[in-house]
């Protein structure tokens, strides 16, 4: 299929991190891409090399997403968008005030949502196309220390999941809202996490790159699934907790054990990649 068939893909805080590279993996899979991000000069950057295609956005902002869905689809339709913006806040959820609280949900949950309502109101027009919503393992399972995060991730897969029977529902049968919910990441998100005891969960499993992520996004832009978790083992290992959330709850020590022990061994790595 040429990228003309395919129509048009959008990233949202894509400006650097995961964002990036799945822009970098689209466009290396034959789409055109728009990269959008809050910062327009950091994402005019990201974008030079993949066609310069690049706009400002704030997912915050419900008119703001419907104007990008119009603008990518003015280039043959809008054939994929990603919503992969989002904020990271750690520590317990009673040291956050309120605006800290609602800005991680209106940039994780709702931003998400308007960035998936601008785009399925394009696609159900056409009558095909793909909402790729990056969730994160925290949306499958609550992760202590970064609670409030895990609580927008959790609204998102309901959301995104919800959706996908209601397009079904309403017999829109080639649009897809897929979830995609990878373990930690090293992007800047982490970057500045390796000492701070409300990170733990994010350093309990594989450490992944960001291009090994965004690999998988282009594969699953290929070919939608409702929830995919990278690696697919951690995925069964934190739906097996959530099930259970009595041994979840008495595993909290180990889970800090494992993260503190992860955390360290990113350290090392960095210290040493640092020092060639």
């Amino acid at each position: 299929m040429t990228s003309l068939e395919r129509g048009a893909a959008v990233v949202t805080g894509a400006a650097g991190g995961l964002g990036s590279a799945v822009a970098a993996a689209l466009h290396a899979d034959g789409w055109s891409v728009l990269l959008t991000d809050v910062d327009p000069a950091a994402v005019a950057v990201a974008a030079a090399p993949l066609g310069g295609w690049s706009a400002a956005l704030d997912v915050r902002d419900e008119a703001a997403c419907a104007e990008i869905a119009a603008t990518a689809a003015s280039r043959g339709g809008l054939g994929l968008w990603v919503n992969n913006a989002g904020i990271l806040v750690t520590g317990p959820a009673w040291e956050h005030d309120g605006p800290t609280r609602r800005r991680v949900l209106d940039v994780n949950a709702l931003g998400a949502m308007n960035g998936t309502l601008a785009a399925l109101a394009v696609m159900r027009g056409q009558g095909h196309g793909h909402v790729l919503n990056v969730v994160s393992l925290a949306g499958l399972v609550a992760a202590p220390g970064e609670t409030v995060y895990a609580a927008s991730k959790h609204a998102l897969l309901a959301f995104s999941l919800g959706t996908l029977s209601d397009l079904r529902m309403a017999g829109y049968r080639q649009v897809h809202v897929s979830c995609l919910c990878p373990d930690g990441i090293w992007t800047p998100m982490l970057h500045d996490r390796l000492d701070d005891p409300g990170a733990l969960a994010s350093f309990t499993g594989s450490m992944l790159t960001p291009q090994r992520v965004a690999a998988r996004a282009a594969r699953l832009a290929r070919r939608p699934r409702p929830v995919v978790s990278l690696p697919r083992w951690r995925g069964a290992q934190v739906r097996l907790l959530d099930a259970l959330p009595r041994l979840a709850i008495g595993l909290t020590p180990l889970v800090r054990a494992v993260g503190r022990a992860g955390q360290r061994r990113q350290l090392r790595r960095v210290t040493s990649a640092d020092r060639r």
